[in-house]
């Protein structure tokens, strides 16, 4: 079984070319719930859903987010009630949050639903939320706390953070099946998402990084950093806020208490050494994943660096 720490976007590219090259059966993904959010009385898992509808087929892949040729009408009938809609939400996507809003009601846990969830998308992957109770990022910007999904969809990642909380870090407990399928998996992979709020935000529940520094299994990540920037997403800036290199160096210092090997864009092949120094082995290719065929040849790259 193969292990996939996952964020959002950047993950699920990976992961469309990972199922390609290994039955979904024998992979396990420990997906982020830092940014789940609760809109409108739902409970919302952009990164759990984002895996979900990408391997599904079914994401729009020109927004990035949500369902393909999904319709707003209902989003657009709340703008007249006056309810804020900075977090777009479209009406098939609508359906997956109140399905899930509804069973976490009745008492069932987010590793059932998510799992319900997954084979109701045609879907044979093991994904598990990192954990079932509640684990929020916040980011505090000019002394103003707020929800990760605000500063990230609402301000477009404009203002400054000068520091990252993970709200339910003391007492949030590893999801059923967390730290037994880092314990049995015959390698596990650490996906391109922002260091700092997707995976930082896995590694921050309880007992999962500690796991990861005991598993005997070998461990491979994959750089989200080409050339000091990121293809998406804010987590270059964020590193930079926080004191991390935005670089490939930046990413081998954040991993390197469990890292056995990072992978890194041609890009950034003269910072190889530099990492090896620290005892991290590097695999350098090209890690641009605009087709099918680059996500299938980089989990190639990868999975046999498991091996």
């Amino acid at each position: 079984m193969i292990v996939t720490l996952a964020g959002g976007v950047g993950a699920a590219r990976f992961l469309e070319g990972l199922i390609r090259v290994v039955p979904q059966r024998r992979l396990t993904v420990i997906g982020n719930v830092g940014d789940d959010i609760e809109m409108h009385g739902l409970h919302i898992s952009p990164d759990l859903d984002i895996v979900t509808y990408t391997l599904a087929g079914i994401v729009d892949r020109a927004k990035g987010w949500g369902i393909r040729n999904d319709t707003f009408t209902c989003q657009d009938a709340m703008k007249k009630f006056g309810y804020e809609t900075w977090f777009n939400i479209g009406d098939k996507d609508y359906a997956t949050h109140l399905y899930r809003t509804e069973q976490l009601r009745k008492g069932r846990s987010l590793s059932e639903i998510t799992d319900e969830l997954v084979k109701k998308l045609g879907l044979q992957i093991h994904l598990l939320p990192s954990t079932d109770d509640i684990f929020q990022t916040h980011v505090i910007s000019n002394g103003r706390k707020m929800h990760f999904q605000e500063y990230m969809v609402r301000l477009q990642t404009k203002p400054k953070v000068q520091q990252i909380i993970f709200l339910g870090s003391r007492s949030a407990r590893p999801a059923r099946g967390v730290l037994q399928s880092i314990q049995q998996s015959t390698g596990i992979i650490v996906s391109p998402s922002n260091p700092i709020v997707s995976i930082g935000a896995i590694l921050g529940v309880p007992q999962i990084r500690t796991a990861l520094r005991k598993t005997e299994s070998r461990i491979v990540g994959i750089s989200p950093i080409i050339g000091g920037k990121t293809i998406k997403g804010p987590a270059d800036k964020l590193m930079k806020s926080l004191g991390f290199k935005p670089s490939v160096v930046g990413i081998a210092e954040f991993y390197r208490d469990f890292l056995d090997t990072l992978i890194i864009d041609r890009v950034d092949e003269d910072l190889a050494k530099r990492i090896e120094k620290s005892g991290i082995r590097v695999v350098v290719t090209n890690t641009i994943m605009k087709t099918l065929s680059d996500k299938i040849r980089l989990a190639q790259t990868t999975v046999r660096e498991l091996e």
